[in-house]
């Protein structure tokens, strides 16, 4: 009891030291609740069965991303301990000189971190609770979802869950601080804070040495994953991404290396600074440090540079997957057939009533499985392919430039051909522009801007095609906007529009046919989706092969895709970047506890407060801002990279995003480093 009450005591005593620890600890409860309670938030929802299934999925995603997110803050919640045992140390040194045993001081360190546990818990949950409420409204507005039936709604998986993660994490700290104290000596507790690093001033010529290799190392890091990626034999293959990233780790470490080297033998050369006010001071207090600040700088530099990414992607893909779908599914549903002849071993694979159903048009399908009547504005066409008509022939006189700049592409593929009349029918349904031909002209829609920049190579160069003898030439320089089939992205990579005269004759590849449902409400239409869904997935396989796609599918799976991806990117940048900052700021106030003496001694001197808190607040400074520079330095690559990658979903622009990530670090990390000051700068004014 007399422990317990000297355990509470201590968390009095020292609620300044435990300030940032104890924010951080309600913070990751808080957040791990919500993300983790999301589950039960969506249970209200009004939204459709396709809908629901991928809720179910996202919940799973971010239920394994928890895992994850357990062992950072598991790490972090060690971190944070070792600061508090270390600014305790003359504490420990006291009760061991005044006769107590190593065993009662981990007691006390048991209690104070299971009062501190339980209160961060209670706090943490509390936090999460109302701000889970807060989530349930971003969620049904990712979902569209109806919130009249919304309501207050507590987790108990969720909070089962934060306290099992959070007690398992506590108890291994007790474990920690146990095995922590009992290696301790009387001697390093009570003089510890008064021993300096020793400084150790690197070889100057190996450090620019080192330095310079580093940043070749990294440039040729980022040529990879711009202007390399595609087209380097590295970047080939999708695994090739971990070179760079290898790369740019190792980079990142050998220039903080070698910058702890250089910059405190560069300052010294620049004596006016060097010697104005306290700048010595803070030279060396940096210095004293930056031989043990390295990896840390590394691993905190390299988790800033994921926060910015995965917040500034996952964002830009959310508005991406959801902000153009109008476009990209323009009717309820479309149908498609492949047309071409059976082989003879398909033949031997297929039941004979698909063999009798291959040959028939969709429309007819429709009508034997009494589909149609559900349809109106009913559009079919026919996509037809050529064996002399390929990819690689429509880049004509380009394909050796474009084959040397982009290896990768599948050049054999054949083409999909459409005649103008059947396109044009379907532009008038998807209320886009139509077109006209000359007899000797084509025109190459696609929606896909990265193959269409390079199909535009060999349409500026007025390549023509080939059909049963007549040639055809680009009516436009470029490709036009355009789709044929459904999709939740923009992926028509390019379908060629032919006089109807073109493909007289030719057995189709292909027949699709697109319609609207004949209902008019939101409910009217999920109910024919539904039946139409019943009866189709019904016979397919057994007496048909017809395919479909629907705007309700495509809404749920783009809106739920983006839904999901904007969850864990912020779960996961949130949390990397609380950590990053965190570790800094505890890393900070632990210097601060041992460089208090030397403040003293600069009080002695006649040194005012003005001048030791510009020296602080620079020290500080300078270990918040130099690893968050580099980190932007990456990240302008590494945007850059995920920018190419997500024009494959319609991504041109990912500046709201990267805004929005810019609010988030300003709040979060600057605030941790505002705190950070003021608790240093309280600590350093302490008296012994």
């Amino acid at each position: 009891m007399m422990l317990f009450k000297l355990s509470i005591k201590n968390i009095t005593k020292s609620i300044k030291d435990y300030a940032i620890y104890f924010f951080t600890l309600v913070l990751g409860v808080a957040i791990f609740y919500v993300f983790n309670a999301i589950d039960s938030q969506t249970v209200m929802l009004n939204v459709s069965s396709s809908t629901s299934e991928i809720i179910r999925l996202m919940t799973t995603v971010l239920g394994g991303v928890s895992v994850f997110v357990s062992f950072i803050l598991g790490f972090l919640i060690i971190y944070a301990s070792r600061f508090l045992i270390k600014r305790r140390n003359k504490e420990f040194g006291i009760y061991l000189t005044l006769g107590m045993s190593k065993r009662k001081i981990s007691l006390i360190l048991f209690f104070e971190t299971l009062i501190i546990g339980v209160i961060s818990l209670g706090v943490g949950l509390a936090l999460g609770i109302v701000l889970s409420q807060l989530m349930s409204i971003l969620v049904a507005n990712m979902f569209e979802a109806d919130l009249t039936k919304f309501q207050f709604t507590f987790s108990s998986s969720a909070a089962l869950k934060t306290l099992l993660y959070f007690s398992i994490m506590y108890l291994i700290v007790m474990i920690f601080n146990t095995i922590i104290v009992n290696k301790c000596k009387l001697i390093d507790l009570l003089h510890g804070n008064k021993k300096s690093e020793k400084v150790k001033l690197k070889n100057p010529i190996i450090c620019t040495i080192v330095f310079i290799i580093a940043v070749i190392v990294l440039s040729y890091a980022y040529y990879l994953v711009t202007d390399g990626f595609g087209t380097s034999p590295l970047m080939n293959a999708i695994s090739g991404i971990l070179i760079p990233i290898a790369l740019g780790c190792i980079s990142t470490f050998l220039i903080f290396w070698s910058l702890s080297g250089l910059i405190l033998k560069i300052v010294m050369h620049l004596k006016k600074y060097y010697y104005k006010g306290l700048n010595s001071f803070t030279i060396r207090q940096i210095s004293s440090k930056i031989n043990t600040t390295v990896f840390s700088m590394t691993i905190i530099c390299l988790m800033l540079f994921f926060t910015i990414c995965i917040f500034s992607s996952a964002l830009s893909i959310k508005n991406s997957l959801s902000g153009n779908l109008k476009d990209l599914a323009p009717v309820d549903i479309q149908f498609s057939k492949l047309q071409e002849s059976l082989s003879k071993e398909e033949k031997e694979n297929f039941s004979k009533e698909i063999i009798e159903d291959y040959n028939t048009t969709v429309k007819d399908t429709l009508q034997r499985l009494d589909v149609y009547k559900y349809l109106k504005d009913v559009v079919d066409i026919n996509i037809y392919r050529l064996e002399e008509i390929t990819l690689k022939d429509s880049f004509g006189d380009q394909i050796e430039q474009i084959g040397k700049d982009y290896p990768t592409l599948a050049y054999n593929v054949r083409e999909d051909l459409v005649k103008l009349s059947d396109y044009n029918r379907l532009a008038k349904l998807y209320s886009k522009k139509e077109l006209t031909l000359k007899d000797n002209e084509y025109v190459i829609i696609s929606n896909y801007k990265m193959m269409a920049d390079i199909r535009n190579i060999s349409l500026k160069n007025n390549t023509k095609l080939t059909i049963n003898g007549k040639d055809y030439y680009p009516k436009y320089q470029e490709c036009q906007d355009g789709i044929i089939e459904l999709s939740g992205s923009a992926t028509n990579t390019g379908v060629i529009i032919l006089p109807d005269n073109a493909l007289e004759g030719i057995h189709p590849y292909k027949n699709v046919l697109a319609a609207n449902y004949q209902a008019d409400t939101k409910e009217e239409k999920e109910n024919v989706e539904d039946i139409v869904s019943t009866i189709i997935n019904n016979h397919f396989n057994k007496d048909t092969l017809l395919s479909y796609n629907t705007k309700i599918d495509i809404y749920a799976s783009s809106i739920g895709l983006g839904a999901m991806v904007t969850f864990v990117g912020l779960y996961l940048g949130i949390i990397f970047l609380i950590s990053s900052a965190a570790i800094l700021a505890l890393k900070e106030l632990s210097e601060s506890t041992d460089n208090k003496e030397r403040f003293n001694m600069l009080r002695k001197i006649g040194t005012d407060d003005k001048m030791i808190n510009k020296a602080l607040f620079n020290q500080i400074a300078v270990f918040f801002l130099f690893p968050l520079l580099l980190a932007i330095i990456h990240s302008i690559f590494g945007i850059e990279f995920a920018n190419y990658i997500l024009k494959t979903i319609g991504t041109e622009s990912l500046l709201s995003s990267i805004i929005l990530t810019a609010v988030f670090l300003v709040v979060i990390y600057g605030g941790y480093f505002l705190v950070t000051y003021y608790c240093s700068k309280n600590i350093i004014k302490e008296r012994n």
